[in-house]
């Protein structure tokens, strides 16, 4: 169970990280900054296993892989949206950060709200209500619970 942070149309990879914190060293560094022009304090705030769920296009914009990768060091543990932008879909899941497809429950939910997600069955549960979600075909499921592309790899 995790809590819900909410975003809307358009989130593009410049206001999940902004440019100038790319020059910083590691992710570690630049997971303080996550969302800062949307939402100042998500950082602080998000906790091991909340989600961030928006709207269509999520992820657009450059091609950064550190997008996908401050919300898994902040713990997040899945973004779900309408739609992805392709380049942040694919660096997601190579990174190990679960991206979901579910078109009618950002509509339905609220921030604050507390969601579970059944990855493996495609199946979210809240507010007393189950959405059905895409499943993750499953060699991508097989990369995510090795924990990214290169993990799996290297297994």
């Amino acid at each position: 169970m995790g809590k819900i942070f909410k975003f809307y149309k358009d989130v593009d990879t410049d206001q999940i990280i902004a440019s100038q914190y790319l020059l910083y060293p590691t992710i570690e560094e630049m997971k303080g900054h996550t969302f800062e022009s949307l939402n100042a304090d998500f950082a602080g705030e998000v906790k091991e296993g909340d989600f961030v769920v928006a709207d269509e296009n999520f992820g657009c914009g450059s091609s950064r892989e550190q997008a996908p990768s401050v919300l898994k060091a902040l713990g997040v543990k899945a973004v779900i949206a309408k739609s992805f932008a392709r380049i942040f879909y694919r660096n997601s899941i190579n990174i190990g950060l679960p991206v979901i497809v579910c078109k009618t429950l950002p509509d339905e939910v609220e921030e604050g709200d507390d969601m579970e997600l059944n990855l493996k069955e495609g199946v979210i549960t809240c507010n007393g209500k189950e959405y059905e979600c895409t499943k993750l075909p499953d060699k991508m499921q097989e990369i995510l619970d090795m924990g990214g592309l290169i993990a799996s790899l290297n297994k």
